[in-house]
């Protein structure tokens, strides 16, 4: 029997959550503004997803993977490496990664709770594109996700 065959709910949402990420990108990478309103419930369900629900299924994660060593012939690739301690390390990256996520979680609970208040009266001008929609990001590099922001002033 396959991971998948074994695990097939748990690798399909995986799969969703990353397509979600993966859309909320698409929708914004060239989008006209986002209004606060928008942004704080956009950013409470991340919030939940990114910080505590990621650091959670991380933790958990771990400690299943943990217990497949009693519960699995496992193998290795490469003859040289050994299980147990292939495992140690995964959840040694799992632990260090799922207090990023909690860290995660209290920078969006911040961001939302900065615009909490605010809301708008409508739209200044006709919708379409801002000057600053030029600007993406690329994944996971820290320099071009900072450089994506711009401080209002």
């Amino acid at each position: 029997m396959t991971e998948q065959e074994e695990q097939p709910g748990l690798i399909s949402l995986a799969d969703e959550a990353y397509e979600a990420i993966r859309a909320i990108n698409h929708l914004t990478i060239n989008a006209s503004s986002v209004p606060a309103p928008v942004a704080y419930r956009v950013l409470g369900n991340l919030k939940m997803a990114l910080g505590c629900g990621a650091e959670q299924a991380l933790n958990q994660l771990g400690g299943r993977l943990a217990e497949s060593l009693d519960d699995f012939d496992l193998t290795e690739d490469d003859e040289r490496r050994n299980a147990a301690a292939s495992v140690a390390e995964a959840l040694d990256n799992l632990h260090a990664a799922a207090a990023l996520a909690s860290s995660v979680g209290s920078y969006l609970a911040a961001a939302q709770s900065a615009i909490a208040g605010q809301g708008h009266r409508g739209r200044l001008r006709e919708s379409g594109t801002s000057p600053r929609d030029a600007r993406g990001s690329r994944c996971c590099r820290p320099s071009a996700a900072s450089a994506s922001f711009s401080r209002v002033q």
